[in-house]
């Protein structure tokens, strides 16, 4: 038992990556300070604490991934590494005071919906507590996925996922395996081929690379950056732009994609001279259809003497020895998983009891669905962010994170007009409704209609995880909540209240506007 047992909490928010840092600046800016952000970790950062492989950055520039509220100057690179990225949430933290609301090793085990008093259980590693809002920000980026090879039990070597590298094994000079052709592999590839004795390359599907536009940010811009803030405003406008530009490409217009093919087979044609490995390398699907990644150092490290492509997935493992689908083999001291994340059945989704204690897993079992990317039907006052269909395909996700925080920011104004304990629940016909308009608008998109399998795609083969629109048109879906499309929940007459279930306007008002230093 612990001190905080029986705590109650306005809102409590499960992570601190981007969406979770993010949701409790704007939870201060509205006034509320009654939350806590629960992180199972032991510092914040989530994707970018947890992926520190060699090689780690970011494939969206620098000045647009980053906090609109909070903008870095001092970024040192156009594309920044991982360890930038985790400084600058470190200093989101700090700057915007949220340390006192952070609660580190506190992995969240279950959260579960009481009928009676209208709030939710959250039972945690450091104690239980109960919330009238729970916002799970945990990501779609945070368990890695790992295939269960055949024989992976007699492997005598290392074995590792890419999120959870370990920095105490040494490559050097070591035969290492890399499984999966990801955003992740194509950056651990060039960074490690130097340093072991021989690198082979699992590659089932080929990915689309085009050339990384990566520069160091000079000081004089730097300077201009810190003396005139809205020089970077602009930068980060014209970043945003034309990407906005991109997306009808994506989302309307496939066939206009071709143009980007050929940019990117030039890219691999300057590296890669040999014709047997430039087709082993050529994907046979629509650029788009996978996410694009973005490489300068890819292609010239698999055209290296000590690095070997195998074009087929791994199928088993016998001792120290790994074998292909094609029925090629290779003998590693080493194994690195490259093989994404668990996007469509996240963990967090079994570990919430929502009404009628039904999981979010088992409400989603036919596939994630979502109002505007937050809310399902069945989990009151419960909200996602970076929810079913809320991913992008070539600009930066802070953008969908922050339409998302004005959709939370709202539905809290809305339950403190209700007054009272009140919830809001989806509709399921508002639910069905919006999900029915965003799969109709997935269907003629270069992610549905390119010829690939992606993780953008559940196991019944529907996209439930990309946005096929602009940020612009999300931001405006996500503006207010249609309380017509929520259902109000009231408690029973004999349900005790909550102290601690103030409204913002109830708050230190004092919290409100806190600006970056």
């Amino acid at each position: 038992m612990t001190e905080r047992e029986h705590e109650h909490v306005r809102v409590a928010v499960i992570g601190s990556g981007f969406g979770g840092l993010g949701a409790a600046v704007r939870l201060r800016r509205e006034g509320v300070t009654d939350f806590v952000v629960l992180e199972r970790a032991g510092a914040v950062g989530g994707t970018w604490r947890d992926n520190s492989y060699p090689g780690c950055a970011c494939d969206v520039p620098s000045h647009l991934y980053s906090f609109s509220f909070a903008p870095n100057p001092n970024w040192p690179r156009t594309f920044s590494g991982q360890e930038r990225i985790r400084e600058y949430l470190e200093h989101v933290a700090d700057v915007f005071r949220l340390r006192a609301h952070i609660r580190l090793n506190s992995e969240v085990h279950e959260v579960r919906w009481d009928s009676e008093r209208l709030w939710w259980e959250v039972d945690t590693a450091s104690g239980t507590l109960t919330a009238d809002v729970v916002v799970s920000a945990t990501g779609p980026l945070s368990d890695p996925k790992t295939p269960d090879v055949p024989g992976i039990g007699t492997f005598p070597g290392k074995v590792f996922h890419s999120a959870r590298w370990d920095h105490g094994y040494d490559l050097r000079g070591k035969r290492v395996a890399m499984i999966g052709t990801g955003a992740s592999a194509i950056q651990i590839v060039p960074a490690i081929q130097r340093d072991v004795a021989h690198l082979t390359l699992f590659q089932r599907t080929p990915p689309w690379v085009m050339p990384r536009a990566d520069r160091a940010i000079t000081r004089a811009e730097r300077w201009l950056h810190r003396q005139l803030p809205f020089t970077t405003q602009a930068r980060r406008g014209l970043l945003w732009g034309i990407r906005e530009l991109q997306v009808q490409a994506f989302t309307k217009r496939p066939d206009e994609l071709g143009v980007v093919e050929q940019l990117a087979k030039r890219n691999m044609y300057r590296a890669i001279k040999d014709p047997a490995l430039r087709a082993k390398l050529t994907p046979d699907y629509r650029i788009g259809c996978k996410r694009i990644l973005l490489s300068n150092t890819y292609y010239p490290a698999l055209a290296q003497p000590n690095v070997d492509v195998v074009a087929s997935g791994l199928r088993e493992i016998r001792g120290g020895t790994l074998v292909a689908a094609d029925g090629s083999e290779a003998e590693v001291d080493a194994i690195v998983f490259g093989t994404g994340f668990h996007v469509t059945d996240m963990p967090i989704a079994q570990r919430v009891i929502g009404v009628d204690g039904v999981s979010l897993a088992e409400s989603w079992k036919g596939g994630m669905a979502a109002l505007r990317g937050a809310t399902a039907a069945g989990f009151p006052n419960f909200m996602t962010v970076i929810g079913p269909n809320t991913g992008l395909g070539n600009s930066s996700m802070i953008l969908m994170i922050e339409a998302q925080l004005n959709y939370l920011a709202d539905y809290l104004r809305q339950l403190h007009v209700l007054g009272g304990r009140a919830a809001l629940t989806p509709r399921p016909s508002a639910v069905a409704g919006w999900n029915n308009r965003v799969q109709d608008r997935m269907r003629r998109t270069v992610w549905n209609t390119g010829g690939c399998t992606s993780w953008y795609l559940d196991e019944n083969g529907r996209n439930t995880t990309v946005w096929p629109g602009t940020t612009t048109e999300f931001r405006q879906a996500t503006r207010h909540v249609d309380v017509g499309e929520y259902e109000v929940l009231r408690p029973p007459a004999a349900a005790p209240r909550a102290s601690a279930a103030a409204g913002p306007a109830e708050q230190d008002s004092t919290e409100k506007e806190v600006s970056a230093a």
